[in-house]
């Protein structure tokens, strides 16, 4: 198999990066500052950000509307907000909701005539506007990967965008800013970032240097697991290993992608409320369950990187909080049918493939 490796964001890391490195802000005059409610402020990456841009002399405005999963309709009206003040880039501060959502309000920021809907199709005549991002998440990688994830606000579906529009222009990667993290969330996100380093891992496209990412991440990713699943804190000492191991794992999905966990993961969060890394954890044993048997030797390398298989399910079952969600066969067969004309890229992705029967079946059992 052939295949290109290409990620143009320039990345900083470490502690106090965003302040030391305030000349990689340097992107225009005015930025439109994008978060969620309070993690951006609760993490002290808004206050480091807001010192950076006086630094630099840039003048910013905030937008503070972005959810978890982010609609569509929502990162239209920041794009709006983005040209009242006539930002000549996007900063998003936040996890993957917000960064995701602020690759798509660069691309809504300098094209007034799209309609929220319209980004989907792909085609605008004005290049996106730059993004600078600042993660305060250990878990979807969004700093490294050219790929947003957005919610239609009348479906409910998510669906993602992904091209080089969608790279940022520079990211700051600062550990720090996730010690304000809850327990909860902090399992949650380590759970994608689990699920994209393994994902990717079992893809034929993982080789070489991206086989080198993967195998650098996933023995920390389960080692800081494996502590989660026996506390219900987070020890201050494993919280730069899962934020740098995400972006080791956003590094092997940029070219890689995700196989089937991640779409499947889909319907326990817009039916179910299921936050987005426990929902893709929640099929992690059928999914190495078809690894062993269709992908063999990458499935021995996998388990000498983690542990005997059955401990490897019981540490992430542990972790897989549902709600009491049940499926079952009636919902599986209709939540199904969203892939009965197109079978997606993480089905085919996946060791053995995947087909929409197969599918209904995994999901019925939950």
């Amino acid at each position: 198999m052939t295949y290109s490796i290409y990620m143009p964001a320039k990345c900083f890391w470490g502690n106090g990066c965003v302040c030391e490195n305030s000349s990689a802000l340097d992107l225009g005059k005015n930025c439109l500052i994008v978060t969620g409610k309070n993690s951006a402020k609760l993490s002290g990456a808004l206050g480091d950000a807001i010192e950076a841009l006086k630094k630099e002399d840039v003048s910013y405005g905030i937008f503070d509307g972005i959810g978890e999963n982010p609609l569509i309709s929502a990162c239209h009206k920041a794009g709006e907000a983005a040209r009242e003040i006539g930002a000549d880039f996007i900063l998003g501060i936040g996890g993957g909701s917000v960064l995701d959502a602020s690759k798509a309000i660069a691309i809504y920021a300098s094209n007034s005539e799209l309609s929220p809907i319209d980004i989907y199709k792909r085609e605008y005549k004005n290049k996106a506007l730059p993004v600078a991002l600042i993660g305060t998440t250990a878990g979807t990688g969004s700093e490294v990967t050219a790929v947003a994830v957005l919610t239609n606000d009348e479906t409910g579906i998510k669906k993602s965008i992904s091209g080089p529009d969608c790279y940022a222009a520079v990211s700051f990667c600062d550990p720090k800013y996730t010690h304000s993290m809850s327990y909860k969330t902090t399992v949650s996100t380590a759970l994608d970032a689990f699920a994209h380093a393994i994902e990717g891992f079992f893809t034929q496209k993982c080789d070489g240097p991206l086989r080198l990412f993967a195998e650098k991440c996933i023995p920390k990713l389960y080692s800081c697991l494996e502590i989660l699943s026996q506390t219900d804190t987070v020890p201050d000492e494993i919280r730069e290993k899962l934020y740098y191991a995400s972006i080791y794992a956003g590094l092997v999905i940029n070219t890689c992608g995700t196989a089937f966990p991640h779409p499947l993961g889909y319907v326990l969060t817009e039916n179910y409320g299921v936050p987005h890394g426990m929902a893709c954890a929640a099929f992690f044993a059928p999914f190495v369950d078809r690894c062993a048997e269709f992908a063999p030797e990458k499935f021995a390398n996998f388990c000498k990187m983690t542990d005997e298989i059955g401990k490897v399910k019981a540490v992430i079952s542990s972790l897989t909080d549902l709600g009491g969600a049940v499926i079952g066969k009636e919902n599986a067969k209709k939540f199904a049918l969203r892939w009965q004309s197109v079978i997606p890229r993480n089905f085919t992705a996946s060791p053995g493939g995947l087909t929409m029967e197969e599918a209904e079946k995994i999901l019925s059992e939950i």
